[in-house]
C-alpha cells in the first residue's frame, strides 16, 4: 500500500491546561540582632576623690639626693627638700614652657627649673624670673600647683586636696624597743585595691605562699569578723600558718606541728593595713603596709616589719622573704580581671571567708572612693 493512502494524521491529544503556581512561601524572619546589654557600669576606684586622701610616694631615703619624680593618681609630681631638709611636693611641670621640674636644682628654699632658670617656692609661687630687668616682678599667673607633703614612718606622703582623714598611729615604729625594716617598694601592673585586697586575702596563703604562709594541709578560714567605723575597718582572727622555714626563719611561733597566729587587722581607707602579730608570748610583729595609686592599673607597694625580737637578724632575711611573698603574689593579682576592683558586689563570687573585701567594697563606696564607670560604646 502506498503511503498517500494512509490519510491525514491523526490530531496530537490536547496539552493539559496549566496549573497555577503554588504561592511562594514567605521567607522567614530574620532573628533578631542580639542587644548589647545595657549592664549598669561597674564601680572603680574615683581619682577625684582619692585626691583628698595621703599616699605614699617613696621611702624618705628616695629623696635624699635632689629633686625627684613621681607619679600619683595619673599626675607627674616633683618631691624636693627645702634647706631645712622638709619635703615639698609641686606638679611636676613648669608654667613657663613645661619642662619637668624634678630636673632642676634646689636653691636655697626654692626649685629652680633647669630650663630658663625660674624659682619656685614650696607653696608653687615663681619667686624669681632672671630674665626679667626686674626678676621679682612676677606675673600672677607664673606659679604651679602645690600639694601636701609630710614624712612619716620613713616614708613621704602626699594628698593633692586637703585629706579627709590622719595616718594611723602606730607607736612601734616610733619606739626603740622594736626593729623596724622598710621592705620595698613591690611595683605591680595593678590596681591598688587588687594589692591590697591580696595583702588581706585570707584563703589564698596555703596555695600561692605553701611552706611560708600557709599549709596546704589546712585551708580552712577560721570564721572572723569584720567591724566598719567610718573609714577604718577592724578585724581579729586566729588562723593556721605553716611552720618557720629554714630559708626565712622571720617568725617568734615555735617549730610546733601546727602553729597558729594571731593577726589583728586595722585597715584604713583607702590604701593602709597595720597589722599587728602574736604567738601567745611577748614576742609580737607589726606590719605596716600603704599602696600608692601610680595609675588605674599600676601600684606601689610599701612595708614597714618591727619586731620585738630577734635584734641581731640582719635585715635582709626579712627583706628577702617579702621579696620572695609579693612576687608569688604579683603574678597571680597581675592576671585578675578586670584590672581594678569592680566596688559592685554582684560582680564577683563572695564567700562567708571573703568578709574582709566584702567590707572593703562596701566601705570604699559608703565613704565616696568609688565612682561608676562610663558605659561601653554602642550600650543601650
Amino acid at each position: 500500500m502506498s503511503a498517500d493512502m494512509t490519510g491525514p494524521a491523526p490530531p496530537a491529544p490536547p496539552l493539559p491546561p496549566a496549573q497555577p503556581a503554588p504561592p511562594a512561601r514567605p521567607a522567614p524572619p530574620a532573628p533578631p540582632a542580639p542587644a548589647v546589654r545595657s549592664e549598669p557600669p561597674a564601680l572603680a576606684p574615683d581619682f577625684q576623690a582619692l585626691r583628698a586622701c595621703w599616699h605614699p610616694v617613696g621611702f624618705s631615703s628616695q629623696f635624699a639626693d635632689g629633686p625627684a619624680r613621681v607619679v600619683l593618681l595619673g599626675e607627674p609630681i616633683v618631691i624636693w627638700r627645702d634647706s631645712a631638709g622638709a619635703p615639698h611636693a609641686l606638679r611636676d611641670l613648669c608654667i613657663h614652657r613645661g619642662t619637668a621640674l624634678s630636673l632642676g636644682r634646689v636653691v636655697g628654699d626654692r626649685l629652680m627649673c633647669p630650663y630658663h632658670g625660674w624659682q619656685y617656692g614650696a607653696d608653687g609661687i615663681c619667686r624669681l624670673i632672671p630674665q626679667l630687668a626686674d626678676p621679682t616682678r612676677i606675673p600672677g599667673k607664673a606659679r604651679v600647683s602645690a600639694y601636701r607633703c609630710r614624712e612619716a614612718f620613713g616614708l613621704i606622703w602626699v594628698a593633692m586636696e586637703p585629706p579627709r582623714w590622719e595616718l594611723p598611729d602606730v607607736p612601734e615604729l616610733d619606739s626603740s624597743k622594736w626593729i623596724t625594716v622598710p621592705c620595698g617598694p613591690f611595683t605591680w601592673n595593678a590596681d591598688a585595691s587588687r594589692q591590697l585586697e591580696n595583702f588581706t586575702d585570707f584563703g589564698h596563703f596555703p596555695w600561692v605562699h605553701p611552706g611560708l604562709l600557709g599549709d596546704p594541709e589546712r585551708p580552712v578560714v577560721p570564721d572572723y569578723s569584720v567591724a566598719t567605723n567610718g573609714h577604718v575597718l577592724s578585724y581579729d582572727i586566729v588562723r593556721p600558718e605553716a611552720p618557720n622555714s629554714d630559708d626565712f626563719p622571720v617568725f617568734a611561733n615555735q617549730a610546733v606541728q601546727t602553729p597558729e597566729r594571731r593577726s589583728r587587722y586595722r585597715l584604713q581607707l583607702p590604701y593602709t593595713i597595720v597589722l599587728r602579730l602574736g604567738w601567745g608570748g611577748e614576742a609580737g610583729m607589726v606590719y605596716f603596709f600603704a599602696s600608692q595609686p601610680i595609675s588605674e592599673d599600676r601600684c606601689a607597694g610599701y612595708v614597714l616589719i618591727a619586731r620585738n625580737y630577734d635584734p641581731d637578724q640582719p635585715p635582709e632575711v626579712l627583706q628577702e622573704f617579702e621579696r620572695t611573698i609579693f612576687e608569688q603574689d604579683r603574678r597571680v593579682v597581675e592576671s585578675q580581671r578586670p584590672e581594678r576592683v569592680p566596688f559592685d558586689l554582684a560582680a564577683e563570687m563572695h564567700l562567708t571567708f571573703d568578709a574582709v573585701a566584702i567590707n572593703y567594697r562596701t566601705a570604699m563606696r559608703d565613704q565616696g572612693l568609688a565612682r561608676r564607670l562610663s558605659p561601653r560604646p554602642g550600650a543601650i
